[in-house]
């Protein structure tokens, strides 16, 4: 009788003071990194999901109304109609953390992991310490074995970015995206000391213009010359004007080319929301004055249509197109593209970076360089 009375009350002691252990170990993780309290950050990890798996060494789970839940992990979640299905039973938001990291779909995440039902299936939210997030980051985005000083450039700007963006979507359910729409984010598992000292040494610093956090956009590699950013996004920006970079031509994608069938280009277009009939040819359109495309056409069978350089590169995917300074030509149904640089082209150039840092440069060198007329501050000295 005794035991049967006291389990259910020993359980739920245990899990408040497992939560509160999480708690506490939250805080000490990230006072390792940087002091007072810790800088939060929302990214959105899985989007309209139909199910989740979730495990984890000590793995907690509180529902939305704040209550233990007691679940034997993996835990599997299904999406449901405007609900999370767990054991059979619906849900309206479920949040799980962990001992050291919390596995959603088999990867390693710091923070916690907020489930939420979204129109299309299930999104994860990964909540957790700014700096933590960045640490992680940054293997997404290069690679931490590079000169260091080129390391301590991208904790910056990943920075910069994430707190600029945090700013404008403060009322969302999320802050950012982990993929390229933001920052490429893919959880602890590629954690590293070099990324973890590139953090450290930079704690607090962002870049600004005129005393506010700027927009940090950057890219892998811009080809020869970066790109003024009216010319991607059609908004001035007077730090973002582009600046002439020589420095990343040796590096990964400086040059680069793809084939395609018409009828695949065609297809993508489609799926992109285009109306266009049969694909007969694809035209390079007239360039800007840093080289880039303006404008693609594409010849169909419904007539001539133009796309902006941006939009075509959107549409036939980012990976493909990997830049819009690109030539192309038609043959026997397939368009060649023969192209240079990787990415948007605005801000930094990861690979010029990585170059002027082997050259001898600073982080602040290079971040001034990429961003003119942009301070180095502490966040403390602008908020």
């Amino acid at each position: 009788m005794y035991h049967q009375v006291l389990q259910p009350v020993s359980m739920r002691i245990c899990l408040v003071s497992a939560i509160l252990l999480l708690v506490l170990l939250g805080s000490l993780h990230s006072a390792g990194v940087a002091q007072g309290p810790a800088e939060m950050i929302r990214v959105a990890i899985v989007k309209s999901a139909p199910s989740v798996t979730l495990s984890g060494e000590g793995l907690l789970a509180l529902s939305d109304k704040g209550t233990p839940l007691v679940l034997n992990p993996p835990v599997a979640v299904k999406a449901g109609k405007d609900v999370l299905v767990i054991d059979g039973i619906g849900y309206r938001r479920v949040t799980f953390s962990a001992s050291s990291a919390v596995y959603v779909n088999g990867k390693p995440y710091r923070g916690v992991a907020e489930l939420l039902p979204a129109e299309k299936g299930i999104l994860v939210v990964n909540e957790l310490a700014l700096d933590d997030y960045l640490v992680g980051l940054i293997n997404c985005e290069i690679s931490s074995a590079w000169p260091i000083e080129a390391v301590k450039a991208q904790a910056v700007i990943a920075r910069t970015y994430a707190l600029y963006r945090k700013e404008i979507r403060k009322a969302s359910v999320y802050h950012l995206e982990s993929s390229v729409i933001d920052q490429v984010y893919d959880g602890c598992e590629i954690e590293d000391s070099r990324a973890q000292r590139a953090v450290s040494d930079t704690a607090g610093e962002v870049l600004a213009f005129d005393n506010r956090i700027i927009q940090a956009f950057y890219h892998s590699n811009c080809g020869g010359r970066t790109e003024a950013a009216e010319n991607v996004w059609g908004a001035a920006i007077p730090y973002l004007k582009g600046v002439d970079c020589q420095y990343c031509l040796a590096g990964q994608a400086s040059s680069w080319e793809q084939r395609l069938s018409l009828h695949e280009i065609e297809d993508r277009l489609r799926v992109a929301g285009r109306k266009i009939g049969t694909l007969l040819d694809v035209k390079a359109g007239p360039r800007n004055h840093r080289g880039r495309l303006k404008s693609v056409n594409v010849v169909t069978s419904r007539g001539e249509h133009q796309i902006s350089g941006d939009q075509f590169r959107k549409a036939v995917g980012y990976g493909v197109i990997k830049s819009t300074n690109f030539t192309v030509r038609v043959a026997n149904g397939e368009a060649f593209f023969s192209g240079a640089g990787n990415g948007h082209g605005v801000g930094l150039c990861q690979w010029g970076g990585k170059q002027r840092a082997l050259d001898g440069f600073n982080y602040a060198e290079i971040l001034s360089y990429y961003y003119p007329g942009t301070e180095l501050k502490k966040l403390s000295d602008i908020r």
